[in-house]
């Protein structure tokens, strides 16, 4: 278990010594917060706090994007020699690439976390519970996530190469989520591709628990776009949850199984003088 602590360790202690990184990360997730806000205002939505419904989406957004760009560093390891020097260690491929996903999952949920304290000042309300059901939201989409990007990560091998598909990756599941527009206000015409985004799913369940919409019927579940109506069959916000822990595994499955067998012989970080 050494290579799975040595790398959520090293990770760790890198994203905290960079406080430049620590600070835009969170001060895109504010940036979106305050330009999304007036949009939230100007929408009818059925909800009581229609602020809160667009930070709990933010918030789930902060952890998504962040655990799936955060697995990018193990390519710039590689290409330093960090990593090609431990890969030819006798620590096993599968806890180095455990240690990968442990790290970015963490990072991603401390910047949660951040977004969190800076939300509750604006009028975010949660007890103790809500808290903990919170964190461990997190936690698994933290893992689905950045075993998705660490498995797109070990098939790029080349951070330039990543960095394009993270951005074709995200940018489409965040809008098509409801984190920053509500699903109910999108066009019917892009319904099918909103439920088809495992993102949406996500962001109702966290949505579900950070607003305690537990007593709420199904009618005013799907008004709120954290239920969805497909030809009649209610998809729950609990199923949600199912999905996600189930992507969890399967992706998770995945990407240790590709780091495994990857070759990161040719493995190249970004250099802005190559041609």
């Amino acid at each position: 278990m050494r290579g799975i602590s040595a790398i959520l360790k090293i990770n760790s202690t890198n994203f905290m010594r960079d406080k430049l990184r620590v600070f835009f990360s969170v001060f895109m997730s504010v940036f979106l917060l305050f330009i999304f806000s007036f949009v939230m205002k100007s929408t009818t939505l059925g909800v009581a706090n229609p602020l809160n419904y667009l930070i709990s989406g933010i918030i789930i957004m902060t952890v998504f994007q962040s655990a799936l760009s955060n697995s990018t560093s193990i390519i710039y390891d590689i290409s330093l020699g960090f990593m090609k020097e431990i890969i030819v260690s006798p620590v096993a491929r599968w806890q180095l690439s455990i240690g990968q996903v442990l790290s970015a999952t963490v990072i991603a949920v401390v910047q949660g976390l951040i977004v969190i304290i800076i939300a509750i000042p604006l009028g975010l309300r949660i007890d103790m519970l809500q808290f903990i059901e919170m964190v461990g939201l997190m936690l698994i989409v933290g893992v689905a996530f950045s075993s998705i990007g660490l498995y797109l990560a070990t098939l790029a091998k080349n951070s330039t190469t990543f960095q394009i598909m993270i951005t074709a990756f995200t940018m489409p599941l965040t809008f098509l989520s409801g984190a920053l527009i509500p699903t109910t206000a999108m066009p019917k015409i892009i319904r099918p591709l909103i439920y088809i985004n495992p993102l949406t799913y996500t962001t109702a369940i966290f949505r579900y628990v950070t607003l305690k919409m537990e007593k709420l019927s199904n009618a005013a579940l799907i008004k709120a776009g954290v239920a969805f109506d497909i030809n009649r069959f209610v998809i729950k916000p609990i199923f949600g949850l199912l999905i996600l822990i189930a992507m969890s595994l399967v992706f998770f499955i995945f990407c240790v199984r590709q780091f495994a067998k990857a070759d990161f012989s040719n493995a190249k970080a970004f250099d802005p003088h190559s041609r």
